[in-house]
């Protein structure tokens, strides 16, 4: 599987089918686990008909953890291509206020970790998608020294 990354704006916004959300609650990095699986992945989902990339993100995180206050930073645009086809989403940063109850979803386990879980999902694209997190935050503390 290739993956690429691109800076936000360079991918056009319908092209986008799926939004991911890097999540922080009470200083911990939040995964879920579908109820189908037994291994962890980073809150997120395919788009809706007539829905903006935002509306996505903010849906999928409220669906799958029950979070309702919420400020959502875009950090990235990327592809994946598995040489039959490709495909772009959007990953978000998300720095969670507060988390209600879990909805009825296909979401089983919310779960906090000090970092990266060892047993992911998408074990292709997740890491890569943590280390552009990181990158990000260190970047925006970079910024507010200045």
């Amino acid at each position: 599987m290739n993956i690429q990354f691109y800076d936000i704006g360079s991918v056009n916004e319908k092209d986008l089918i799926f939004a991911v959300i890097s999540s922080i609650y009470k200083d911990k990095w939040l995964y879920v686990r579908h109820k189908e699986r037994k291994s962890w992945e980073i809150p997120g989902g395919h788009r809706e008909s007539g829905e903006q990339i935002i509306e996505t993100a903010k849906r999928e995180l409220f669906e799958e953890t029950g979070c309702k206050i919420v400020d959502l930073v875009p950090i990235c645009d990327y592809s994946m291509d598995d040489s039959v086809s490709k495909v772009f989403g959007r990953l978000y940063f998300a720095k969670l206020k507060e988390i209600g109850q879990l909805p009825i979803s296909e979401i089983d386990v919310v779960r906090l970790f000090d970092n990266l879980p060892n047993n992911l999902t998408y074990l292709e694209i997740q890491p890569k998608l943590f280390e552009k997190t990181l990158a990000f935050i260190e970047n925006c503390k970079a910024l507010h020294l200045k």
